[in-house]
């Protein structure tokens, strides 16, 4: 088995079922042919978009890895914060992976986790997923002591500026966070 043939990013347990040995995949590691981005977790240099490491790494981890809050703004461009760590949500009673640099961890709600969730192929055999531009909003709204309220006004005047994009369908979606939908829906009075 060659490098190659392995998953962009994977895990020990992944590498184990292809056919490697725990020995053969730490010689790997030593001839820099692979990376360690967590505890257990491992990436093909250069296959995966630098935005998506993390991304990518979590959900060889954990499936239900979802971009969200201020990188998943980011990465719709409705914000200019550069987050010094990537966010990602997990299903609330779900165990965070641990080793990893760089993450902020975020435990969502179990029955409003999938809302919003869309998966995008970042690289040959890679598909992540990323809470939608309008979900990624209402979580700013919602989380806002945390976000701060600048980076969640900020992204819904820039998401109001797209084509297409319409408050009614936000607000909607936010029927299912009643704290956000009463401060989204004042924001929109005032801007619209």
């Amino acid at each position: 088995m060659t490098v190659v043939d392995l998953a962009p990013a994977f895990t020990l347990e992944q590498a184990r079922a292809a056919g490697l040995r725990k020995d053969e995949v730490y010689d790997l590691l030593a001839a820099e042919e692979i990376e360690r981005v967590g505890r257990g977790v491992y990436l093909r240099p250069g296959v995966i978009d630098e935005r998506f490491v993390s991304l990518a790494a979590a959900t060889a981890v954990r499936s239900e890895a979802t971009l969200c809050l201020t990188s998943a703004l980011a990465h719709h461009d409705l914000t200019d914060v550069i987050p010094f760590g990537t966010d990602i949500a997990l299903p609330r009673g779900t165990r965070h992976p641990a080793g990893f640099d760089h993450v902020t961890w975020h435990s969502f709600a179990t029955d409003t986790f999938a809302l919003g969730r869309e998966t995008h192929q970042v690289a040959p055999g890679v598909t992540v997923a990323i809470y939608s531009p309008e979900r990624a909003i209402i979580d700013c709204f919602r989380l806002m002591h945390h976000e701060g309220s600048e980076t969640a006004h900020e992204a819904l005047r820039r998401w109001l500026r797209h084509t297409g994009s319409t408050p009614a369908r936000l607000l909607r979606m936010a029927d299912a966070f009643p704290r956000a939908k009463l401060r989204l829906r004042l924001a929109l009075e005032v801007l619209l």
